[in-house]
């Protein structure tokens, strides 16, 4: 072993003179100092050839003689922020020297050991920061020039660390590089598909553009189906009775329908959002109004339907609704009966009386319902925007009462719903994404509707006020927003974010930084390092920084309870309801 030869060698050549001989003068012996630079030599040589940084703390330890008469009592790595002990031949350190080394918080500083007169902490150090510790100890007090060449290992240590930590992250990056490239790829393959789905798209509306135009009813539609998807394409009326058909294998006589089978059937494809396959027909219900008028199917015995065909029969089932105007005066008047009772159950009304109009119009009131309020800004809230909202609330199995305000559609739904269905179905059937969807708590009595339409119409106010301001936003998962009473003035909230937070904001505004989202990720994660860095996509050391900068900028102590609650909830409400503005 290396060491173990030079700590011999320094033993038994202490004291020795050069000798002269008889015939003159000869050259001095090599001194231990002499055989220790050779040795620390050849281990700087292995400690550099060895990208592990587990094996380069070994082979220091097991080589520490090679600079005196040291003992290495133990070593550490800093791996993910803390100090990792690592065996030396095969026992951890005593926790007397660990609790040490972690007092120590980076810097060098002397170490007790029993048995030991000398002991020293020595940190491994790059420029990356700490990497780990050597502690170090002698039955003797080292010499100066014992000292330099401890100091010397010390540093060709920390140097090949540096070197097998910077190679590590070399790979890291090439494995994170591979990684982007077979992601770019896929959303190049991606890109095209959509290209290709728009194509089709495209030819699809214009052929039910023609169809419309024409005026040439059910039987055209199913024609144009018919050819879009090579299927036969067939209408039936809401009670399962055929009114037309195109394509081969019509059956003759039509069997007559079984109306509990149809009801089910029924039932089943409105649950659904979208086209469904009941056994082997693929078919989508026709309710130009949210009540069901008839079925429209693609018979499809071997499965062949694709997600074009899906799109041909919705868009046939949306230019057919349009065919069936003669039957939208019977579904308007029963649209008015349920909005004049919606508007009593907002308002507040009797319980027995909503019971029995509910039971009058269809609709059961004795389960839990939610509050709904939709808003659409190309939209307004009229008599039309009503009836779209109707139609895609039943498309996507909502069963609901329906009116409207000034501003928005109220839902009154008996079941809680989905989280993107309804909007989904919403921006499909006004061809923009640019809506929103506020949505009450669980209702339990009819007394309660009144509550939860305030509710409702608050996760609505949040939603608008995010920084993300379309889509679904449910009242039971604002989290703070939910102490906050309706009615408050956003000019308080904002003064309040401007106290905290006024300065990081300027700061973030001038530098085109982002300090403040540094802060809310901080907070977000629980002030864990580890998660706010990776959500954050920042190394440990910038959100370290960042931080000591925030504490600098707002004058703030994040170790402050107070501070810190304060701080904490200034970066919500910036989040939530400022929308992350300054």
């Amino acid at each position: 072993m290396v060491g173990s030869r030079a700590h011999s060698l320094y033993h038994h050549s202490a004291g020795r003179h050069p000798t002269v001989s008889r015939s003159g003068p000869r050259r001095p012996a090599h001194t231990p100092a002499d055989h220790a630079l050779h040795e620390l030599a050849a281990l700087s040589c292995a400690l550099f050839g060895t990208p592990d940084e587990v094996e380069i703390l070994r082979l220091a330890m097991d080589h520490i003689a090679a600079a005196g008469p040291y003992s290495a009592e133990a070593g550490y790595l800093k791996v993910g922020g803390d100090l990792v002990p690592r065996p030396r031949d095969g026992q951890m350190p005593a926790s007397t020297v660990s609790r040490r080394v972690r007092e120590l918080a980076g810097q060098d500083g002397n170490v007790t050991v029993p048995g030991r007169r000398w002991g020293r902490a020595l940190g491994l150090r790059g420029l990356e920061g700490l990497h780990g510790y050597l502690v170090v100890t002698s039955r003797s007090r080292p010499t100066e020039a014992e000292r330099s060449l401890l100091a010397t290992l010390v540093r060709y240590t920390a140097a090949a660390l540096s070197v097998a930590c910077a190679h590590r992250r070399r790979c890291e990056d090439a494995l994170e590089l591979r990684r982007l490239k077979a992601e770019r790829t896929s959303l190049q393959r991606q890109l095209i598909s959509v290209v290709a789905e728009l194509g089709y798209e495209r030819a699809v509306h214009a052929l039910m553009a023609d169809v419309a135009a024409s005026g040439g009813g059910e039987e055209a539609v199913t024609r144009a189906l018919h050819r879009l998807t090579g299927l036969p394409a067939l209408v039936e009326d809401r009670f399962g009775r055929l009114r037309t058909w195109t394509g081969p294998g019509r059956p003759d006589p039509y069997p007559e329908p079984d109306p509990f089978r149809q009801d089910e059937m029924l039932h089943a494809a409105a649950r659904e959002a979208g086209a469904v396959r009941i056994k082997d027909r693929l078919i989508t219900l026709i309710r130009p109004h949210g009540d069901i008028l008839g079925v429209l199917a693609l018979v499809d015995t071997r499965d062949e339907a694709d997600e074009h065909t899906v799109l041909a029969l919705e868009h046939a089932a949306t230019s057919l609704a349009r065919e069936l105007a003669h039957l939208r005066n019977l579904a308007e008047v029963e649209l008015r009966l349920h909005r004049e009772l919606a508007d009593d159950l907002l308002a507040g009304t009797d319980e027995a009386s909503a019971f029995k109009r509910s039971e009058a119009v269809g609709h059961d009131l004795h389960r839990s319902h939610y509050v709904v309020v939709v808003q659409w800004s190309n939209r307004t809230a009229d008599d039309s925007f009503a009836q779209t909202v109707g139609r895609a609330a039943a498309a996507v199995g909502m069963r609901s009462l329906l009116t409207r305000r000034s501003d928005h559609v109220v839902l009154v739904a008996g079941d809680r719903p989905h989280a993107r269905a309804l909007y989904e179905a919403l921006a499909r059937e006004t061809g923009t994404r640019s809506g929103t969807i506020g949505v009450s708590g669980p209702c339990d009595s009819v007394g309660e509707i009144p509550h939860r339409y305030q509710e409702a119409q608050r996760a609505l106010e949040a939603r608008h006020h995010s920084r993300d301001r379309y889509g679904t936003t449910f009242f039971d998962e604002l989290g703070l927003y939910r102490i906050l009473g309706p009615g408050n003035d956003y000019r308080e909230l904002e003064s309040f974010v401007r106290e905290w937070l006024g300065q990081l904001i300027d700061y973030d505004s001038r530098h085109r930084a982002t300090m403040v989202e540094t802060l809310s990720g901080y907070f977000d994660c629980g002030g864990n390092y580890d998660e706010t860095a990776d959500s954050l996509a920042i190394h440990r050391s910038t959100l370290r920084y960042r931080l000591q900068r925030i504490r600098e900028i707002s004058g703030h102590d994040l170790a402050d309870v107070e501070d810190r609650l304060n701080l904490q909830v200034a970066t919500r409400v910036w989040k939530i309801m400022l929308g992350g503005t300054g």
